[in-house]
C-alpha cells in the first residue's frame, strides 16, 4: 500500500478545478460538423424556428389588434350609455317641467273656479 496516500484539501481542490477544465475542454475542442445530412438538419430545424417564431409574432400581433378593438368598443359602449343616460335625464327634467307647469294650470284653474264661486256667492247674497 505505497500508492495509497492521504490527500490534503488543497490536492482534492487542485483536482477538482483539473476535473472541470478537462470537461471544459472536451467541449469546446468539439470541432465543428462538416456532414451535410448534419447542415441540412440544422437548416430544417431553423426554418421550422423561423416560422415558429413569424407564427409567434402574428399571434401577438392579433392579440393586441384584438386588445385595441375591445378597448376601443368599451370606450364606444360607454360613450353611448353616457349618452343614453343624459338623454334619458334630459326627457326626466322636461317632464318635471310640464308637470310643473300643468300644475301650476290646475292650481290657476281651481282658482280660478273658486274665485267664480265666491263671486256668485257675493253675488246672490246682494
Amino acid at each position: 500500500m505505497n500508492g495509497f496516500r492521504n490527500a490534503g484539501f488543497n490536492d482534492r481542490l487542485n483536482a477538482a478545478a483539473t476535473a472541470r477544465k478537462a470537461q471544459l475542454e472536451k467541449f469546446r475542442a468539439r470541432p465543428e460538423v462538416s456532414d451535410p445530412e448534419f447542415a441540412e438538419r440544422r437548416l430544417a430545424r431553423d426554418a421550422v424556428r423561423e416560422a415558429r417564431e413569424a407564427r409567434e409574432a402574428e399571434r401577438k400581433a392579433e392579440r393586441k389588434a384584438q386588445a385595441e378593438r375591445e378597448a376601443a368598443e368599451a370606450v364606444a359602449r360607454r360613450e353611448a350609455e353616457e349618452a343614453e343616460r343624459k338623454a334619458l335625464e334630459a326627457e326626466q327634467a322636461r317632464e318635471a317641467a310640464e308637470a310643473v307647469v300643468r300644475q301650476q294650470a290646475e292650481e290657476a284653474e281651481r282658482k280660478a273656479a273658486r274665485d267664480a264661486r265666491y263671486a256668485a256667492r257675493k253675488a246672490r247674497q246682494r
